[in-house]
């Protein structure tokens, strides 16, 4: 998610206008709307002092605006907290040990739980050793293009047998 789909969906969650967002973040007020406007939309980008401006206006830390940075501790959970804003991805308990599920009641729930049954199969096997180290790589690297391999070849079979 782009930074300027961060900036309006908190916004959005704050209740805020683009006119008193930018005000707050010290835009000028006559162009206050049109500029939060553009950084919204992805026509305009905000610089680092700017992001951290709106970062204040909006209550947040600026990692939570940007782009998340793999790279570190801090970017992998402002990762995880998107995919929980986005996808119904959410922080759980099970026997003690944090635990990141589905959301039963997300409305990405159905196809969510599709792509990880096909992640928890292949991982199984791996850690099962039904297949290599590399083989389950090249499933992930590959994915999902190897689902959509599979699914045709399992349909090819299936008219195969019908006739």
């Amino acid at each position: 998610m782009a930074i300027g789909e961060r900036i309006r969906f908190i916004r959005n969650l704050r209740g805020m206008t683009q006119k008193w967002l930018g005000i707050s973040a010290g835009l000028p007020e006559k162009t206050a709307d049109i500029r939060m406007a553009q950084y919204e939309s992805g026509t305009r980008v905000p610089k680092a002092d700017q992001t951290e401006k709106i970062a204040e206006a909006l209550n947040v830390s600026p990692a939570a605006l940007n782009v998340p940075d793999i790279e570190s501790y801090v970017g992998v959970m402002h990762t995880l907290f998107a995919l929980e804003d986005l996808y119904g991805i959410k922080i759980d308990e099970v026997y003690g040990e944090p635990v990141i599920r589905l959301n039963t009641n997300s409305r990405e729930y159905s196809k969510m739980f599709d792509m990880f049954k096909a992640w928890h199969r292949e991982a199984e096997k791996w850690r099962n050793s039904e297949i290599t180290k590399e083989e389950y790589d090249q499933w992930r690297y590959r994915y999902p293009l190897v689902e959509a391999e599979r699914t045709h070849k399992r349909l090819s079979e299936k008219r195969k047998f019908e006739k």
